[in-house]
């Protein structure tokens, strides 16, 4: 942590240093797991001091981790500076993310086929990711996409995931992507540009502005968030889709559910790391009845 981000080739002194399980992943199932929901995951960690902890975690967070295999090499680690007032900047390095590979995906399948929702992120290979958007198609799995960090995907995984679920530099990535300008417009006028490239549902994540739905049925709503002092962004997004998909699974209306996950993401800003950070249903159903106050 520093009191700034610094900028490109500055040095500043930092205020605190700490080391925190992570990975898009593994947040989101750890998510959903302390929700109370079931959660299984596939993926792939080093046979470092790294992969053994991460997967201890994992375990003992509730996340049934029996498609998490073993490479030989690094672990998936990243790195991220946190300023005084919660924003970060993170640099990942994927190293055993990156062995993750549509056969695991093909292996997988009898998973997949009980599975209620499916997340994914582009923190594996992205052929791995057009394997897994097929398979989902295929079966009728809903399948919650993060396209973060941001990659060059193609438009049949656009228009075969249930939800596009981008961040604000995320969206403009994929807005230049698709149509060439980034040009900062309101939230439906985005939403609009990937639904019209194919998606099925949109939901852009606008950090403490809240959250804009869109879908092809015609669904045009924002969610605002919670007001709370954030201490630590980090995993927000991973938070609120963790718990999207849990509302999604509650038999939630998607508006309800985007709601219930700004809760959760509210809750998660307000301590430090990442899945650490992520709350109970307990404390949810608690904050939900006592901080009636939202953003505008």
């Amino acid at each position: 942590m520093a009191e700034r981000i610094p900028a490109i080739g500055e040095t500043l002194i930092g205020t605190d240093f700490q080391i925190h399980p992570g990975g898009k992943g593994a947040n989101q199932a750890v998510a959903i797991a302390k929700l109370g929901y079931p959660v299984r995951m596939i993926g792939r960690l080093g046979n470092d001091g790294f992969g053994a902890q991460l997967r201890s975690h994992l375990v003992e967070m509730g996340v049934n981790a029996t498609g998490v295999g073993t490479v030989d090499g690094a672990s998936g680690v990243a790195t991220i500076t946190v300023s005084s007032r919660g924003e970060n900047s993170i640099v990942v390095t994927p190293g055993a993310n990156l062995a993750v590979t549509p056969e695991d995906i093909a292996a997988s399948q009898p998973m997949l086929r009980e599975a209620g929702v499916v997340l994914a992120q582009l923190e594996i290979p992205l052929d791995t990711v057009e394997f897994l958007s097929d398979v989902c198609f295929r079966e009728n799995i809903p399948l919650i996409l993060d396209p973060a960090p941001a990659k060059n995907i193609s438009r049949k995984v656009l228009k075969q995931a249930a939800w596009f679920t981008p961040n604000e530099s995320e969206a403009a990535f994929y807005r230049t992507q698709l149509d060439g300008e980034s040009k900062a417009e309101a939230p439906s006028a985005i939403a609009d540009v990937f639904l019209t490239a194919g998606c099925r549902g949109v939901i852009l994540k606008m950090g403490s502005n809240g959250a804009f739905l869109a879908s092809q049925e015609g669904l045009r709503e924002h969610v605002s968030a919670f007001a709370v002092k954030a201490v630590d962004t980090t995993a927000a997004g991973d938070a609120f889709n963790g718990a999207f998909s849990v509302g999604l699974m509650q038999g939630k209306t998607p508006r309800e559910s985007a709601t219930y996950a700004a809760a959760v993401a509210g809750i998660a800003v307000t301590r430090k790391g990442a899945q650490p950070s992520m709350p109970t249903a307990t404390e949810v159903d608690f904050f939900l009845n006592n901080c009636s106050t939202l953003r505008h």
